[in-house]
Parts: C-alpha cells; structure tokens; sequence
C-alpha cells in the first residue's frame, strides 16, 4: 500500500531557517580555546562524580 500526499493529516512543517546551510560556517576555535576546551576535558574526565544519597539509602 503506498502513501499519497493526500493521506497525511497536516502537511509537514517547513524547515526552521537555523537548518538552513545558506549561512556562515562558524569561527575555527582558536588555540587557546582548544587548549582551555582540553584541560576541561580532561578534568571532568578524571574527576569522580559525586555520591548522590537518597531517601531510601538514608532510612
């Protein structure tokens, strides 16, 4: 059974303009941006995540 444009209940909505490639490609990060995006990195990479408690467990 195929599908005609007829069949759906709404039509599909138009792309939002931001979806559009018409536009600048965004700035290169510059070194010191990568480098500070790095040491982030790696800091939340090796920082253990904190011990939430819950309810249950403080019963």
């Amino acid at each position: 059974m195929s599908i005609s444009h007829q069949d759906h209940a709404y039509p599909e909505p138009a792309a939002h303009p931001n979806w559009s490639s018409r536009h600048h490609k965004p700035r290169p990060l510059t070194p010191a941006q990568q480098k500070q995006n790095r040491d982030a990195l790696l800091r939340a990479q090796h920082t253990p995540r904190p011990r939430h408690t819950t309810m249950k467990a403080a019963r």
